[in-house]
């Protein structure tokens, strides 16, 4: 491995989960969770992803202090900051960079998951926080990513990456 490779494939950081939220169904408002479940190629339990092996957005993570990034991009007032539940995404994390999980497996209390690709912001987000909120949050919309091995997450678990292997794949492999 390259220097490069080696720095990449290293990520010491654990990170935590700040915020759970899913979306019964499409434009419904989020309820927000203490604990949810996060089924193998399904998604999380009552959000409204379509399920199937196939489909690569069946989860979305934003990285908590992103959150501050987006508010100041907005010029948004302290006393009324743009929250989890108005970004409409399942996971919040805390303490880990989310693009360093880029084509790798990470570990969410009980669940495995792995990443899929960037979670962009959407033209709805606009409508519902007012121009300039398209802007703000792009390269900063976080990640999507598949359930890979069934199991429930719950507010303050940690979130941990599977070490990369000497041919740079993950050494994780669920049973």
């Amino acid at each position: 491995m390259s220097p490069l490779q080696e720095l990449i494939a290293n990520v010491p950081q654990t990170g935590l989960v700040r915020w759970i939220g899913v979306r019964p169904e499409s434009r419904a408002e989020m309820l927000v969770l203490d604990a949810v479940e996060a089924r193998r190629e399904a998604g999380l339990t009552g959000d409204h992803a379509r399920p199937g092996a196939r489909y690569a957005r069946q989860v979305t993570l934003i990285q908590w202090e992103h959150l501050a990034v987006i508010n100041s991009l907005l010029g948004r007032a302290p006393d009324q900051p743009v929250v989890a539940q108005d970004l409409r995404r399942n996971l919040v994390i805390s303490g880990i960079n989310l693009f360093s999980l880029k084509g790798r497996r990470f570990k969410i209390g009980q669940a495995i998951f792995e990443t899929t690709g960037w979670c962009q912001p959407c033209a709805r987000l606009e409508q519902r926080l007012g121009e300039g909120t398209f802007q703000a949050v792009r390269g900063h919309g976080g990640i999507t990513a598949r359930v890979i091995e069934s199991g429930i997450i719950r507010l303050d678990d940690q979130v941990s990456v599977e070490p990369l292997g000497p041919n740079g794949y993950a050494s994780f492999h669920p049973g």
